[in-house]
């Protein structure tokens, strides 16, 4: 382990370089047409009603098909990528999305389709997994959470291109161009993502040291030659140490229930959990609501496009506030402030309130994903184990995501959208408080350290006890 420390030191002194520039580029390409994928569905699914070929019952069982498969990529990238390597596991997944999204191009019924769809989500799902994981292995700790951020950002454009061009192609030339976009743009970014590298914190972590010195020598290279890998090492290596005695076992599923790690897998949890709930509970229904609330549709889509106009702009408030507020009070800040903005929403009454609440709303949800999903959750847990527990997270997050739709549908006929404004509210007011007591801050910290607390943590403990007796 004190290998993987030396390792991660050498890595978190470099200076940010073209290096970082392109890996950047080459994960955001892929979590691009993944997302892009994602929301082509609502133009897809229309077209396939508007030509008879589809009915309501069989585009439901298309949504739920790709939740089904997002889950079921979320587990196996966590299981394949902590075991076989970071590069496997995004080449394997962008792979069977791209040629997948190639077959359903020439599905020949929606029954085909929706075969394709569900291979097409185990691939989307393991990507977002893969992704956020690998990125936060390679960029030094003091860049880590801005880069993430800037990740989560170039993905959540991907909602206007899938729309415009959606409108553009779809009426002119049918549905299944929207799936070969997504298809040969996915293989084109396979191919160039061949000269990505090995995680050298994975490769020392499986005791694999000689390539994964090779790798940093050759990242060294591109950054401008070798850093002082002394410098700031001391504190990653001295506080690894403890890790490193109990560590010859690490590697298990199991290992995230374990006593060291228990609290980082209810954090990261619990954080997903939040995430998906809120953003499905509120960005997906609020067109319904508007209507409901006795909005025109025409109203109601222009009230929408300005509210989600916040999407950006929380990702560029995250972007500020990443290495200066840190991850886990961020969360708990702005937890906080959504709910703020989540219980005078039902007291708004004019257009221009309810669009102003609404836009600060979004763009506190989606600061919460850049710090969350995108940054936090992959921090929180050792290099063997990384995958494994951002997969477990993702996964029970996708679980819950498929229910909460009958939650908000239910509260809404109950008590109006101030019952789901309470759903909401009440979501992010223990999601701050779970993260505010049990999560740890990873702010300008090597992941080998925030890995190293956790054991000494639990060691403290230990030693309290044996002194109590």
């Amino acid at each position: 382990m004190q290998m993987e420390a030396n390792i991660g030191a050498r890595l978190d002194k470099l200076p940010l370089s073209s290096f970082h520039w392109r890996l950047l580029g080459l994960i955001a390409a892929g979590m691009y047409f993944d997302s892009f994928d994602i929301y082509i569905a609502g133009t897809v699914l229309a077209a396939m009603i508007h030509s008879g070929k589809s009915t309501l019952g069989l585009n439901a069982t298309f949504v739920s098909v790709t939740f089904i498969g997002m889950m079921t990529g979320a587990w196996l990238s966590g299981l394949l990528g902590d075991r076989f390597g970071r590069r496997f596991c995004y080449q394997f997944n962008l792979g069977i999305y791209g040629f997948a999204s190639i077959a359903a191009a020439l599905a020949p019924s929606m029954y085909w389709l929706i075969f394709f769809r569900l291979v097409m989500g185990v691939g989307m799902g393991a990507e977002i997994v893969v992704g956020y994981g690998t990125l936060s292995e390679f960029i030094p700790a003091n860049w880590r959470g801005r880069f993430g951020t800037i990740l989560n950002l170039i993905i959540n454009t991907s909602l206007f291109l899938s729309t415009f061009l959606g409108w553009l192609i779809v009426p002119h030339y049918g549905w299944r161009w929207m799936f070969a976009i997504a298809g040969c743009g996915a293989l084109f970014v396979w191919f160039l993502r061949k000269s990505m590298p090995e995680s050298p914190r994975w490769l020392a972590a499986r005791g694999r040291n000689a390539e994964a010195r090779q790798i940093v020598e050759r990242i060294e290279a591109a950054c401008g030659g070798p850093a002082d890998s002394t410098v700031g090492a001391t504190e990653s290596l001295a506080r690894d140490s403890s890790y490193a005695s109990d560590s010859s076992e690490a590697g298990r599923l199991r290992d995230l229930f374990s006593r060291r790690l228990l609290t980082r897998t209810i954090t990261a949890i619990t954080v997903l959990v939040a995430l998906f709930t809120v953003n499905y509970a509120f960005v997906s229904w609020i067109p319904t609501f508007l209507v409901k609330q006795g909005h025109s549709v025409s109203n109601s889509l222009g009230i929408t496009a300005l509210m989600f106009a916040g999407g950006p702009v929380g990702s560029l408030i995250a972007f500020m506030l990443a290495e200066r507020v840190g991850r886990k009070w961020g969360i708990v800040l702005f937890s906080l402030v959504c709910a703020g903005f989540g219980i005078a929403y039902p007291f708004a009454q004019s257009a221009v309130a309810i669009t102003a609440l609404g836009f600060a709303i979004t763009a506190g949800i989606y600061v919460l994903s850049s710090f969350s999903v995108a940054t936090y959750v992959p921090e929180l847990f050792p290099t063997e184990l990384r995958l494994r527990g951002s997969g477990l997270a993702n996964t029970v997050g996708r679980a819950v995501s498929i229910v909460v739709p009958y939650a908000v549908a239910g509260a809404f006929m109950r008590f109006g959208i101030s019952g789901v404004l309470a759903l909401i509210v009440g979501t992010l007011l223990i999601q701050a408080l779970i993260v505010g007591v049990l999560g740890a801050e990873t702010k300008h910290r090597s992941l080998e350290a925030i890995a190293a607390d956790a054991t000494s943590t639990q060691a403290l403990e230990g030693s309290a006890r044996a002194a109590a007796q």
